[in-house]
């Protein structure tokens, strides 16, 4: 874990009302440039009791909470084991990388196994989430001229290229082998969360966001990766999810 995450972030996790499968930190503690008033975003899995899902009266397939602990803004959300499993089954990039953060607060055996399957269900089309994620953060850094969405424009196309590339999720802009003037900028994000966009650097990322656009869809074109989930995989997560549920 890094020295970005609060020592009490696992605590929060708790607040989440059923048994948890796994609890994560998100946003921009795994993304590599959290600045001092970051939110915390904790992101999870829980089991419902069978008696909230085959009776009349079900349990919430999500669950929200947030709140402040020492001026730290919290964003908890956490999805019933079947809804995250669907999710899984998608092109949705979100619960992959939530799934497997290295900045874990809870595990169990359980969430091991989701993690185990996770490579047989990347697809070349996780691509559109990344490029559609993309589009969304280059429109707000339009309107708002600020560091932090042009900072995700850049993390989402290279965490995309990178997943297309080599099939592994890396989150971490640090990690991701980023433009020269990345660092400058996690610095200035680090001071400030929603500071303006340096003027100097702006020729650079107007350069750099079509480019590595251009290779993140070329690298979808170019990928290994299936079109479709292991058919293996996606009977692995059904039987998982039953086992779990009548367990």
């Amino acid at each position: 874990m890094t020295v970005d995450v609060p020592a009490w972030a696992a605590e929060v996790a708790t607040d989440v009302p059923y048994p948890l499968i796994f609890a994560t930190v998100s946003g921009a503690h795994l993304y590599g440039f959290a600045s001092v008033d970051s939110d915390l975003d904790v992101r999870a899995a829980h089991v419902l009791p069978a008696a909230e899902v085959v009776g009349l009266r079900t349990g919430p397939e999500t669950v929200q909470a947030g709140g402040v602990r020492d001026r730290v803004e919290l964003d908890v959300v956490s999805h019933d084991l079947h809804k995250f499993a669907r999710l899984l089954a998608t092109r949705n990039g979100y619960v992959l990388e939530q799934l497997l953060s290295p900045l874990v607060l809870a595990t169990s055996p359980v969430h091991a196994e989701l993690a185990g399957l996770a490579p047989g269900l990347v697809t070349r089309h996780h691509a559109h989430h990344y490029l559609g994620f993309a589009a969304t953060q280059e429109r707000l850094f339009a309107r708002t001229g600020e560091l932090k969405p042009a900072l995700y424009t850049l993390r989402v196309l290279l965490t995309g290229r990178h997943l297309m590339r080599t099939g592994e999720v890396v989150a971490d802009l640090n990690r991701l082998d980023p433009p020269a003037y990345v660092p400058d900028l996690i610095a200035a994000k680090r001071a400030a969360e929603h500071g303006p966009f340096p003027a100097a650097a702006r020729a650079a990322l107007d350069r750099d966001v079509p480019r590595l656009r251009a290779e993140l869809e070329a690298a979808r074109d170019a990928s290994a990766l299936p079109d479709r989930p292991d058919p293996d995989a996606l009977t692995a997560l059904h039987d998982l999810v039953v086992r779990v549920r009548l367990s």
